[in-house]
């Protein structure tokens, strides 16, 4: 089960998230619960396999904006490296990059699923 001091442990800035939300505790919980299961993984995923660099910035960039107001920073942090190297929308490698997220998501799964 996903608690605020699992979250801290984990190094999201749960102080700044939870300023966004007035304080709520519940609400914030069930706001991180509903980023990690965001669609825009499996779609980030798929557009990069099919070398469509618009959608998968699209895709990035959404993830980016939920993850940075929840304040989920080493999520926050690998997802911003991806977004910046897919602004430019370029053919290229994004792997490593896309690997990062995903490893970092299933850190963070693993808090929810305990």
């Amino acid at each position: 089960m996903l608690t605020i001091e699992a979250l801290k442990e984990y190094g999201a800035n749960v102080d700044e998230g939870l300023s966004r939300l007035m304080g709520n505790e519940a609400l914030y919980i069930r706001l991180v619960n509903v980023a990690c299961e965001d669609k825009h993984f499996d779609m980030l995923q798929k557009a990069l396999a099919a070398g469509d660099y618009n959608a998968a910035f699209e895709d990035a960039h959404a993830l980016k904006g939920a993850i940075s107001n929840l304040s989920l920073t080493p999520l926050q942090e690998k997802i911003s490296v991806l977004t910046d190297a897919l602004r430019k929308r370029e053919e290229g490698d994004y792997s490593q990059q896309l690997q990062q997220v995903l490893e970092e998501k299933k850190r963070l799964d693993t808090l929810r699923t305990g």
